[in-house]
């Protein structure tokens, strides 16, 4: 197994697998609290292969499951059945992926000859559950990993009908990176007497600078490509809130030139997968994704996470950020950030502990639109202190208490959100093809600072751990587009 793990690669262990991983070995229930890109995966993978190497018989049952994981997206089951294929590889062991979106027949045929080793979705394991197609009845080590994403994506009770099916006594190795209360019951009822490991679970890499960029709606699409032809990126993560402006911002930027792919959730897994894996291989610079992205997709060498539209949760904020920064590199995460927002925002600053700095992009055309860089709380602050300097209505000059902040919300839009209508093509924002809650439209704003430089020299740490993967791509965004003018895109 060691000599598995040097061909990997990989040297070092990270802080999870060095606290976590005697305590697997020793048997332990074991509850993993980190961040996304800390190396969860090789903290789990390692103790089940030791476990078998230790504890296989040669019976009957040879090939029966000893091992259990369950994970909540597809991309994931293929990254964990990949980390077990690389750490095993000098072991006779083996292991398949049960999810959906594939044909279910080969995967019946595999679970017929025998595996070591299940890496599955909840929903499609549970239809082979029901079809009596696999057996989880001698399964030594289960681990659930990712908790709280299926927590977010609605899986929790199909973890529970699963659990029905395992045998008592077995180990069980749970990992998140939150700790939300259903999480926490879930924890309550599964784990035996566990021991806790925890890694900075509420805040991102402190390799991870942040930046907010004050913008309106209509103008993002046109910001984003300034922004990328002139920043030096090498991989760059893009997320939106929709499976739709996942997809059109990606054709938009394919257009202008970009070596970009889109990741979202109406794509086969066939497309998927190939996304993911044309830019881990620098075939694409650039993956535009929904949330489905965020959680669970080891590409070491993402350079900048950006957030092209603000996230609904800090932790998903949180995962999203995780992209990037990973494995002693370091990462830049640019988030647009309209009015709304402004009260998430305050909720992250808090988690981090830093105010984020707000960024006006140089040399764009805000089109009338003036970006506010100062929080809400220092516009406040200066606006009472403004307001007691003011003479008042019969002499000097006053300050507007509006300097420097957002615009108030239209009175026809009692939330704040902007109804365009959007059928067509525009010049400034997403395409006119999305749908109407994609889309929010805002004022003119005052404000007044000097803008920051957006370009970043990365530097690069040559120490391996476990969750290091990928080559350096240290090539800047505009070269590489401008290199490939001309040529027939894929």
């Amino acid at each position: 197994m060691l000599s598995g793990v040097e061909s990997a690669g990989y040297a070092e262990p990270t802080p999870i697998q060095e606290r976590s991983i005697p305590i697997a070995l020793d048997g332990h229930d074991l509850l993993g609290l980190a961040q996304t890109g800390t190396g969860k995966t090789a903290a789990f993978v390692l103790p089940i292969l030791n476990h078998l190497l230790r504890n296989t018989r040669h019976t009957e049952k040879q090939k029966a499951i000893k091992a259990l994981i369950i994970v909540p997206t597809r991309e994931l089951a293929d990254q964990v059945n990949q980390a077990i294929e690389d750490y095993g590889q000098y072991t006779e062991f083996n292991s398949i992926t049960i999810y959906g979106g594939v044909n279910k027949n080969p995967q019946d045929d595999k679970l017929a000859i025998g595996t070591d080793i299940v890496v599955a979705c909840p929903g499609r394991l549970l239809d082979h559950i029901r079809e009596r197609s696999v057996d989880l009845s001698s399964v030594d080590i289960l681990v659930i990993d990712e908790a709280d994403t299926m927590c977010d994506m609605g899986f929790l009770p199909d973890v529970r009908r699963i659990l029905e099916h395992l045998p008592k006594p077995r180990q069980t190795l749970f990992f998140a990176a939150t700790m939300p209360p259903e999480i926490r019951e879930l924890t309550s009822d599964i784990l035996d007497r566990p021991k806790t490991i925890q890694i900075g679970i509420i805040a991102p890499a402190k390799t991870v600078s942040h930046a907010l960029y004050p913008t309106t709606d209509k103008i993002k699409k046109r910001m984003i490509m300034h922004l990328l032809e002139r920043t030096a990126t090498g991989q760059v993560m893009i997320f939106t809130r929709t499976k739709r402006r996942a997809r059109f911002l990606a054709e938009d930027l394919e257009k202008t030139g970009f070596r970009v792919a889109p990741l979202q959730g109406n794509m086969s897994q066939n497309k998927r997968q190939k996304a993911i894996d044309g830019f881990r291989k620098g075939k694409y610079d650039i993956l535009v994704a929904t949330d489905l992205a965020s959680r669970g997709i080891d590409v070491t060498e993402v350079t900048h996470v950006i957030n092209f539209d603000m996230p609904n949760t800090v932790d998903t904020y949180i995962h999203r950020i995780g992209r990037t920064g990973r494995a002693h590199n370091q990462g830049e995460a640019f988030t647009f950030c309209v009015h709304e927002d402004e009260a998430l925002i305050r909720k992250v600053e808090r988690v981090l502990g830093n105010r984020i700095e707000r960024r006006k992009l140089d040399g764009f055309d805000y089109g009338g639109y003036t970006p506010t860089l100062s929080s809400p709380e220092e516009t406040s602050s200066r606006n009472k202190a403004s307001t007691s300097r003011s003479v008042g209505p019969n002499g000097g000059q006053e300050h507007s208490n509006r300097q420097g902040r957002f615009k108030r919300r239209r009175p026809n839009s009692p939330n704040g959100r902007g109804r365009s209508s959007i059928q067509g093509s525009d010049n400034n924002g997403i395409p006119r093809h999305a749908s109407r809650s994609d889309s929010t439209s805002h004022d003119n704003t005052t404000g007044t600072s000097q803008p920051k430089p957006d370009a970043l020299s990365h530097r690069r740490s040559n120490s391996k751990t476990f969750n290091h993967r990928g080559k350096s791509n240290s090539q800047g965004m505009r070269s590489r587009r401008n290199s490939t003018r001309g040529r027939t895109r894929h």
